[in-house]
Order: C-alpha cells, then structure tokens, then sequence
C-alpha cells in the first residue's frame, strides 16, 4: 500500500460512466502484525470523518491492532482515509480517562461512579424541583455518539426534563445542511448519492475541500476523472485547494459573497435558457420571484463583488447549465460564511432548475462535517423533533406523546428549538445552570474562546462533561465521566449520504469508562423518569433494543428506519434509508418522481425568511399550496457582518487539514497524523508576505478584536487579502505553563446565519505582524 501520509489517495483505479467503482482493499495494522496474527476482526465505520467508510476493526490480544477497509461496502468499496488507518490508535492511548472525576477544593480528583452520578443527579433534582426547573438544564452534544445514543439523550430530555435547550457541535458544522434541505425540499435527508459520482457528467464543489474532508469519496471522484469520459469539475474556494487544482474552473471568490456568485450563475443559466421550463412548472414554487431576485447580478457585477473574473463565471454558468447529470456538494466554506442558507439553498435552486435530482449522476449533496451528524438531526438530540417533525405542528407533538405515553406540553414545542449559540448566551446570563457537554470540545471549536472559557468557569454553571480524555473543555467541569468509544461499544450511525452502518463492540473499554448510552439510561434511572402510567420513561437496555424504539419512532416519516435490523447490517454493506418492508435495499435517492416532503401535514418546517430568520405560521405556508412542490427561495447578497478595516484589513478562513480532525482529541494521539501535521500555521498569499515582511517559516501575530494568535506562516496560493488557520489545534499536549496562544478561534466572531445558525468561522478580521524570522 502507498504511504498514505505521503499520498493521502492513494493508488487510483480509474473507471468510466456507470462501470461500477472497481474494489480497493486499505489495510494498516500495528507493527509486526500480519493478518494472519489478527485473533478476529469486528465490523464498523468510521468516526473520523463524515463519508461513513466501511471497516473491519482488528484485534489482537483484546486489544485494537489494526483496521482494513471492507470491499462490499457501497460507500468506500474497501478504501479507507488516512485518518480511518491510524487514528484507531488513540483508543489504545495511555491518557485516557478510566475513572470519573469531581471538582473537589478547586480541583479535578478521582472518584467512583456512584458519587460522580449522584451530584449529577442532586444538582438536578434541585434544579428541576425549584423556580424555572427545565429551563436551567442546557444538553450540548457532539457528532461522534451514535444514533442509540442520541435518541436515549432526545427521550430524555424532551420527555424526561422538558427542555428545549439542547443542541451540538453538530450546529458548527451541519446546520446549514439540515436548514437547507428543509427550506427547499421539505423535510432533511440529503436527494443524491455517493454513487452519483459514478454517473455525472459534471461535478461542482461549492465550499467544499473533499480531499481533506471526505478523502474516500475524493479517490472516487479522481477515479472518474482518470478514466474515460471523465466529469467536468468546477470549486468554488479562496484557496488552492487540492480540489481548486483539480479542476476545469477555479472561482477563488472573497470570503462572504458566495450568495452573489449563485445568483449570479443562476441568471446566466436562465437567461441563456438552460433551465429546465417543464420540470420547473410542475415541480417547483417560486421562479418567478428567483428569476427577479438574481436579475441584476450580471457577470460584470458577479466579479466586482467576489472579485474573480467574469469570463470566469460565464466559464462556470456554461459547464453547469450545459451538463446532462450534474452532482454538487456544498460544506463549510457556504456553511459557515456569510447567508449561509440562502447561498446553500441557491444550490438547491440550481438543481431544481435545471431538473438534476432524482437519477443517477444527477443530486445534490448538502454535506455533513462530522460521521454522526446525520443522527442528532434525525433523533432530536440537536434540540429538532425526532423523526424529521415539526415542532409547530400539533399533530407531529401528539404523536411523539402517545410514542412515549407522556402529557403532549411536556415535549418543548411552544418556540424553536434552542439553537447552540444561544445555549451558551443562557449560560452566560446564568439561566442554564447545568451544562452537560458528551462527546465534543467547545473550549477549542467554538468561536471567540475567551468568551468560552469565562462561562465554563462561571461559579454558578454546573458543568458535565464526558468525554474519553481530559480535553482542554474537560479541564474546566466540575464533573468528568470518562466514557468508552468507537471499538468499545456497540451502535448504529448514518453518513452523508443517508447510508446506516452498524458499528459492533470489539474490545472492552479502558478501567471504569461507559458507553455514553449506559451513561445517559443511568442517569434516566436515577432521576426516575416516568411515563403517564407511571413505567419507566426509558424501556430499553441494550443498543439493539434503543435501535428498535427509534425504529418505531421513525416509522412513516423520511427517515423511516422500519426495514433495518441489527442481523440485516451485519456482514454486508450498509443500507441507506428510508428503508421499509416494501423497499428492503433502501433508497439511494429521494426525489425520483418530483415530489418533495412539502405537504403542510408532513413537512419538518413552515420556513423562514431567508434574510431575517423570522418563522413562518402555519397558515402562511398552507397558502403557499406546496401540493409537493419544492420551493425555490431567493435573496439578494449583503455584506457580510464583520469586513476588514484600516485597523484589521485581512479576512481570515479557518478549516480543516487531511491529517486532523475536529480538536485533535484523537487524531493528535495517532503517531503518524500527529507528525504529519503537528502544530498550527497561518497561510497567506506572497503579496501580502511581501507587504507585512514575512517569509515562509516566520513567526507570525494574527490577531482580531477578539483576541491574538502566534503560529508560523505558510506563504501559498490563497487569494490575497485572505489567511487561513486549521481550527484544529488546542492546547491539550502542552503544558500549562507554556501555552501560547494558538488556537483559531481565539479570533473568530460570535455571530451566525439567520436560519441555520451556525456560526460564521469563515469572515473574520484580523491583522498580522511578522514576531520572528523562521529557520
């Protein structure tokens, strides 16, 4: 196999339109072992990325030795990312935590799980019993649980505490995603597939560096390109990305204006007929206004705005309005910039314009950031409805009511769900006074961390935090569980493109660390969560009895999982959904027939305002007619809230690199990623080197209204004006004493899109000063 640090694709087994993705096994196992040493090997998927490749985990001596990717597997045909090869490592690592820990006189010390869970348990029950009751308790949860797990979380603090305030690192990420898909379609679910790849004639990636995020499905699509008849590609990025390199056009657009680049290629594809008139009558509401909306952003006013040339775009409107079967994907660098939503939606209507969903080659793909986001979305523990429903819509309550046999008003449903950003804005005013944190590390990933860590360390916050090490946010609880991951417990979690993977337990978790669903049903049962008959709230026990109550809970909706089972996973590929009795294999793209999940009955949401975020009533989207009918939503660009200045004029972008993910909480414990990428660095472009009198290697100041980072500058093709900064990087490994600050979003601005959310990494400002010369 190639050194898959060096050539993080690896080999490429070329093939043309509709051949089928030929197989390719990757394997890595530890040193000294060969595949005849392995005593078993254990089914799963991965947790380090979101494109759900396929694994076999190796063990050796109940322990983690190695992983292979698994052939059958429609997602990675038995390829595997560099991070899916080594990160498997960490789970063997010597810092995890294996015993709970307390605050105690200011500090964290080691304690049984009996006096951990009962101040859990006490802090609550005087929370829940006093003045304001659930609205004191805030739920913050991760993409990496499984879907087990979430649902048990949902169950219990929807019908368990009534809160309306839970959410996830998930809202950094895929907000954008969820809030997209429902504003255009209906209801969440992504329409395309992975395999859209093997048919399309065209590719175009807006926002989206699959290389380093979603390297698997990267290989397939430069599989296609080598082969014959290859896809046309278009990127959409500042920087010269592997993907940018890649392809036929390059739009290094300036951060924020990515809203009036869409519309712009929308008006050039109307306007040279390319759209698709008869799909667009009968299937879709609204051209009329889209049509008047994107009429004033010629190519000419496109490139003054974005600042790339026109001949550029009417180069990008012609492959995308000319091509048969086009795919798109869309992440971060639209998630989380400025109109995040419009901008994304802007994709959905170019789809539906020109008819591109619903057959192979032709599909949209509004990406996940994490493996199982897909999963907080789709069981509610991300503050939404389990089953895809409607908090607004009175009916969806009363069936989640009777589902778990409780009073309809204790399921919060009286306003939207409370978004993450405002989760922290409660904690800080001090009305959430116990913050459960699984699985995530907002002390690095969330923006303006100074601001992160006065309220972790407010007096009045009650902080839980389970996690599998001492994490930069862990150091700051007053309670740590330590809990089991990937490999050491069993679950279900669904990728990006809708495909459910079984993920089996391997090896027994570190000394007294849980699965995170044994964590949540202990704290259930402490806390004696009854029903309306006075049962216990939660009936299950075991992973595969929570997958057959979620089963039950999405029947009949989207996401209908009723024609899964854990024996059905087992041993093949994984299944997407919806899956039912009458459709065994799954479906591998929604649409097909031109009929979305609008219907006023069935529909997740009633919409917003894609400029204000402002809801809209029931009755306001019932006389819309939908009738089935996807909706084309349109807005004009504005500015994006913060812009440079004579005081901070670069923009800076964060994002992530192919070796790390996330905060590194495993990957910087994986030998061979951790030295790939070891540390930050600031990446700029040679005209702004030139002005600011930095070379390559020097130490650099980047700093914000915010706050101030070092890291040492990579001179390279981003566009100028632009810096960019991997948000991975904490401080985890390195002592107290001689942290320096080095984190991105120490300088990132708290402030979010309307609809989704989520928050705006992507359109800082910040200035920079040369502090050292290099080596």
């Amino acid at each position: 196999m190639a050194d898959r640090i060096v050539d993080p694709w690896g080999e490429r087994t070329p093939f043309g339109a509709g051949e089928g993705w030929p197989v390719r096994v990757d394997q890595h196992l530890a040193a000294g072992l060969s595949p005849p040493d392995v005593d078993r090997w254990v089914q799963s998927a991965s947790i380090l990325h979101s494109n759900g490749d396929a694994i076999d985990i190796a063990v050796k001596d109940q322990k983690i030795a190695g992983v292979r990717g698994r052939a059958a597997d429609r997602v990675n045909r038995g390829r595997l990312d560099p991070k899916d090869l080594y990160g498997w490592q960490a789970n063997n690592s010597p810092d995890r935590l294996t015993r709970p820990l307390i605050r105690r006189d200011g500090r964290l010390v080691e304690t049984d799980w009996d006096t951990a869970m009962s101040r859990i348990v006490e802090r609550s029950r005087q929370l829940l019993d006093g003045p304001g009751g659930w609205g004191h308790f805030g739920f913050y949860t991760s993409g990496q649980l499984f879907l087990e797990e979430y649902y048990t979380l949902g169950v219990l603090g929807k019908a368990g505490i009534g809160t309306p305030h839970m959410d996830g690192n998930t809202r950094l990420c895929t907000a954008t995603a969820a809030a997209a898909l429902k504003a255009s379609f209906g209801t969440d679910g992504q329409p395309g597939s992975y395999a859209d790849v093997d048919f399309c004639d065209a590719i175009a990636l807006w926002g989206h560096n699959v290389a380093e995020t979603q390297t698997v499905l990267w290989m397939r699509m430069l599989d296609r390109r080598r082969g014959p008849n290859p896809p046309a590609m278009l990127a959409v990025d500042p920087r010269d990305t592997p993907v940018a390199r890649e392809a036929d056009v390059h739009l290094k657009v300036r951060p924020g204006t990515n809203l009036a680049l869409v519309n712009g290629l929308l008006r050039e594809i109307v306007r040279r007929g390319w759209h698709d008139t008869g799909y667009v009558g009968e299937h879709t509401i609204g051209f009329d206004e889209l049509r008047r909306t994107v009429e004033p952003y010629t190519p000419e006013r496109v490139a003054e705005i974005c600042d790339v040339p026109a001949a550029d775009v009417e180069r990008a409107a012609e492959l995308l309005g000319t091509s048969q079967r086009l795919l798109s994907t869309v992440l971060q660098g639209f998630y989380q910039s400025n109109q995040a939503t419009a901008a994304s939606c802007a994709v959905n209507n170019l789809h539906l314009i020109r008819g591109m969903l619903g057959r192979p080659g032709a599909g949209v793909l509004q990406m996940n950031g994490q493996p199982t986001a897909q999963n907080t979305r789709e069981t509610g523990a991300d503050g939404d409805l389990p089953g895809l429903r409607n908090w607004d819509n009175p009916a969806h309550i009363e069936e989640l009511a009777a589902l778990w046999n409780v009073d309809p008003m204790t399921i919060p449903h009286w306003s939207p769900p409370t978004h993450a950003m405002q989760i922290w804005r409660y904690a800080e005013q001090g009305s959430i006074k116990l913050l459960w944190i699984s699985a995530t590390n907002p002390a690095v990933s969330l923006p303006d961390l100074a601001r992160i860590r006065r309220i972790l360390a407010q007096r009045g916050l009650f902080v839980v935090v389970q996690d599998l090490f001492l994490t930069e946010t862990a150091e700051l609880a007053d309670v740590v569980l330590p809990a089991a991951t990937w490999g050491e417990k069993t679950g279900t979690f669904t990728n990006a493109d809708r495909t459910v993977h079984l993920s089996e337990k391997a090896v027994d978790p570190p000394g007294e660390a849980r699965s995170d669903l044994d964590i949540f049903l202990d704290y259930a049962r402490r806390m004696d969560f009854r029903d309306s008959d006075g049962q216990p709230l939660i009936g299950w026990t075991t992973p595969e009895e929570a997958f057959e109550a979620w089963k039950a809970c999405s029947a009949g909706r989207p996401c209908d999982y009723t024609g899964l089972s854990y024996a059905r996973l087992r041993g093949g590929s994984g299944i997407p959904w919806p899956c039912t009795a009458e459709a065994p294999d799954g479906t591998e793209r929604l649409y097909s027939g031109g009929r979305f999940n609008t219907d006023p009955d069935y529909c997740e949401t009633y919409g917003q305002d894609l400029t204000t975020g402002a809801e809209f009533t029931a009755a306001q989207y019932r006389a819309k007619e939908p009738g089935g009918r996807a909706f084309l939503h349109a807005a004009p660009y504005a500015p994006s809230p913060e812009v440079p200045s004579d005081e901070y004029p670069l923009v800076l972008t964060t994002g992530r690199t192919v070796s790390q993910f996330h905060t590194r909480t495993k990957t910087g414990r994986a030998p061979e990623l951790d030295a790939a990428a070891p540390g930050v660095w600031v990446e700029l472009h040679p005209d702004d080197a030139a002005r600011y009198g930095i070379s390559d290697g020097d130490l650099v100041g980047l700093s914000s209204p915010r706050g101030a980072i070092q890291a040492p500058a990579r001179i390279g093709g981003i566009r100028p004006g632009t810096v960019f900064v991997p948000f991975h990087y904490g401080y985890f490994d390195i002592p107290p004493a001689e942290r320096v600050p080095r984190a991105a979003n120490e300088l990132t601005v708290t402030a979010w899109d309307p609809v989704s959310k989520q928050p705006l990494f992507k359109v800082a400002a910040v200035r920079i000063a040369r502090l050292t010369e290099g080596d």
